[in-house]
């Protein structure tokens, strides 16, 4: 009998929505729902909350509001280390903080209120970029793999040949 051949299905992108404005919480959700990739792990309410939230469940993916009570979006990123920042998307009604959220290595910056196609455009590349970096990620891990085993090789080198000369 023949076996159908396995699906691997890709992981979903874990993602969260940090906004103050509930309204634009749910204007996110409704748009991420209808995108089977995505995994809504987590809705925050502030740069505090998002904080928590990013550290805990290591999102690959965040939808960030600038101007929020207590920490602004931009404190939220300052408080992430390098290694282990998602992607970011800002998501703000103002444009005078563009040029900024580049400079702090924003991936994208949505503008309020913005389109279906343009946040479609959005998340798209974002996906593409979560993509991207998981497999850099898998591609350092099989190379330290590799480094490791040549380190752990003895004799990598033969120390004898054996000829056969006559009958010897």
């Amino acid at each position: 009998a023949r076996h159908p051949a396995p699906q691997f299905m890709s992981p979903r992108i874990k993602t969260i929505i940090v906004d103050d404005e509930p309204l634009a919480r749910q204007t996110l959700r409704i748009l991420l729902d209808a995108d089977s990739d995505i995994d809504i792990v987590s809705e925050c309410a502030n740069g505090t909350e998002a904080v928590d939230a990013i550290h805990t469940l290591s999102p690959d993916l965040v939808f960030l509001d600038i101007q929020m009570p207590e920490l602004d979006g931009f404190d939220v990123l300052a408080s992430l280390d390098d290694g282990t920042t998602p992607v970011i998307v800002f998501v703000t009604a103002f444009d005078a903080y563009a040029l900024k959220a580049f400079e702090v290595h924003a991936f994208d910056y949505l503008l309020k209120p913005f389109t279906d196609a343009r946040f479609a455009t959005a998340l798209a590349q974002a996906k593409l970029e979560v993509e991207h970096r998981e497999v850099r990620a898998l591609s350092e891990r099989l190379l330290a793999l590799l480094a490791e085993r040549e380190r752990e090789r003895p004799n990598r080198f033969l120390t004898r040949v054996l000829v056969k000369s006559a009958s010897r």
